[in-house]
């Protein structure tokens, strides 16, 4: 299975579930990355070294659940208020792009303290 495949599989609700699967998936991505990215954003004046594990995460899993989120927009069908995870997929691009935005904010911010990007 090529990773295209699995992710319109998981865009469009995968085998299990129904069709706010895809939306589910993608707000618990968008979630996790604002999470992560605002707890490595808190260390990352500080000595630890995982504010850059951290940022990098927060990137990963904020562009997974954008991916996700757009992919299921695309392919849902009917409108909001169906039950197919229209509105939810709409409301995770947000969180999505959110959890880029602060992990690539904490890598400057630890950048800017010193540390080295790589």
């Amino acid at each position: 299975m090529s990773a295209s495949t699995a992710l319109m599989a998981a865009a469009e609700g995968g085998i299990i579930g129904d069709g706010r699967t895809g939306s589910y998936l993608a707000l618990g991505a968008g979630l996790l990355g604002l999470a992560i990215g605002w707890a490595a954003r808190a260390r990352a004046g500080g000595r630890t070294g995982t504010a850059r594990i951290g940022g990098v995460s927060a990137i990963a899993a904020g562009a997974a659940g954008t991916i996700l989120a757009v992919l299921h927009a695309a392919t849902a069908g009917g409108g909001p208020g169906t039950g197919n995870g229209l509105v939810g997929a709409i409301l995770a691009i947000p969180l999505g792009l959110g959890a880029v935005l602060l992990g690539r904010r904490t890598l400057t911010r630890h950048h800017r303290a010193g540390r080295s990007p790589v």
